[in-house]
């Protein structure tokens, strides 16, 4: 799924992969973790990590898309396969310097409100979480796959009908939610945090990840 992903990106905004030098193997928490990151042409930077662990039996993709080009949120998606559960969540954060409206993005969290919610509890992050989120959780629920498409295409949808942005000013917009990481933790990066440091977790998390510094 996640080379579809990347696809679908690439499609409409040309990808170049970037080196990510000490970042592109790690281990953490019983997983092993192949990072890459690309520049989207127009857009700005996509981060994908794949992890996976406990002999085959658990399966993590992630990927981070910061659009610093278009004024669009932060997007941060997450597919966890564990035990024969399966968790979607894609959640978008608030880096707006001005407004768009998440109209297709909405629509496909709407047609997809029949899928069972997962509760994430509550986080520091919340208040900067938009509405148009969704996390959802089964047993090996297949319709998930589809979910994860539309999803993003929606999300690719509405990135063509934003502004135009100020890249440096949209960095700094997103890296008050990756330094507000750094600081409070989340479940990531509180993993990341016991297994490499917290210099290193800064360093993969602004330089590579979410691209918020060079």
């Amino acid at each position: 799924m996640m080379n579809k992903l990347l696809a679908a990106i690439g499609e409409k905004y040309p990808l170049t992969e970037l080196p990510t030098g000490e970042f592109a193997h790690l281990k953490a928490s019983g997983m092993r973790f192949t990072v890459r990151r690309f520049d989207a042409k127009g857009l700005g930077a996509v981060s994908a990590m794949e992890a996976r662990g406990f002999f085959g039996l658990m399966k993590m993709d992630t990927l981070i898309l910061n659009p610093t080009r278009v004024d669009m949120p932060l997007l941060s998606y997450d597919r966890v396969n564990a035990m024969g559960n399966d968790t979607l969540i894609y959640e978008l954060y608030d880096t707006f310097l001005g407004h768009t409206a998440l109209t297709e993005t909405e629509k496909v969290k709407a047609s997809h409100a029949a899928l069972p919610d997962h509760d994430l509890g509550s986080h520091w992050y919340d208040p900067i979480k938009l509405g148009a989120s969704v996390s959802k959780k089964g047993k090996d629920y297949g319709g998930f796959d589809a979910l994860v498409g539309s999803y993003m295409a929606g999300f690719l949808a509405d990135c063509a009908k934003a502004a135009p942005c100020d890249p440096p000013r949209k960095r700094e917009k997103a890296s008050v939610y990756v330094e507000g990481l750094l600081k409070n933790g989340g479940p990531s990066t509180d993993v990341f945090k016991k297994a490499l440091g917290e210099e290193k977790t800064a360093r993969l998390f602004r330089k590579i990840l979410f691209a918020t510094q060079d």
